[in-house]
């Protein structure tokens, strides 16, 4: 039976990669459906993401592909399906609940294993669309005692991504290292203007003319991971920094669903610190 595939491919940069590659699917009569490829001139990177069908077994498939390109490479070959995801939250419910509308609808292209909250706020809300919360609260323990209980419940899923769906906690870096490049954070803010806690209060009292919101992967460094999405909205000064808020919740939801949607379709790249989209 035929299978379709998405090779996503990064490496070093080397004369030839794409006919090498190219050829090696024509070789094994796979149709390539589609291809696009980017170099990073600066660092000597090459990235490419294709989409195959034919017949193929994906390990043999990525087996010959390290055959033609630099060893260096990193290599998937992924077979398209709905991921799995966990969602953290807090108390805001506007991004969370955009989500659960969109996977009830079918839209989301994910399952949701469970919701997690540091708050029982959301429980109503979550169970009404069947899916589990999961309330640890925080309340008396240290922020590494408090990530101990958050990683017991977390590690009995299997997943792919971490949504932090409004979750208003700073993650250790402890945290962070175990689920590395696999959490993926909404900031109420067009960063990297406006860092931490309360960038609307910020935004306000700095007079600028846009806000904006921006979904990136969670590294060390706090609201400074690799960006996937970001969008603005124009404001003037006759609003209130709890005017710019609500409006800057709609951005907030819109842009991370934009970047859910290219993360799970295996979209996006991670390069250093920024990231190549497909």
């Amino acid at each position: 039976m035929e299978k379709r595939a998405r090779v996503l491919i990064d490496c070093e940069d080397a004369k030839g990669l794409v006919y090498k590659i190219s050829k090696l699917f024509y070789d094994r009569d796979l149709n390539i459906d589609n291809n696009r490829e980017y170099v990073d001139k600066e660092h000597g990177r090459f990235f490419m993401r294709t989409i195959v069908t034919g017949l193929f077994d994906i390990q043999e498939l990525e087996d010959e592909l390290r055959t033609v390109v630099p060893v260096d490479a990193h290599i998937r070959v992924i077979e398209p399906k709905d991921k799995k995801i966990i969602l953290m939250v807090t108390k805001e419910s506007h991004a969370l609940g955009d989500i659960l509308v969109r996977h009830a609808d079918g839209e989301l292209g994910a399952q949701i294993e469970c919701v997690i909250g540091n708050h029982d706020t959301l429980k109503e809300l979550v169970e009404r669309f069947d899916i589990p919360f999961i309330h640890i609260s925080a309340e008396g323990l240290s922020r590494e005692d408090h990530e101990k209980k958050l990683m017991s419940e977390i590690d009995k899923f299997t997943f792919d991504y971490i949504v932090l769906a409004k979750y208003m906690r700073i993650l250790t870096p402890t945290f962070v290292k175990a689920y590395a490049y696999k959490i993926i954070n909404i900031h109420h803010s067009f960063l990297p203007a406006f860092i931490g806690a309360n960038p609307y209060k910020q935004a306000f009292e700095r007079g600028v003319k846009i806000i904006g919101a921006t979904a990136h992967y969670v590294t060390d460094d706090l609201d400074e991971g690799p960006i996937i999405a970001q969008d603005t909205i124009p404001v003037n000064h006759r609003l209130t920094w709890k005017d710019m808020q609500r409006a800057g919740r709609d951005g907030e939801k819109i842009v991370l669903s934009r970047a859910l949607a290219l993360v799970l379709n295996d979209r996006v790249f991670v390069n250093g610190n920024k990231t190549v989209i497909f």
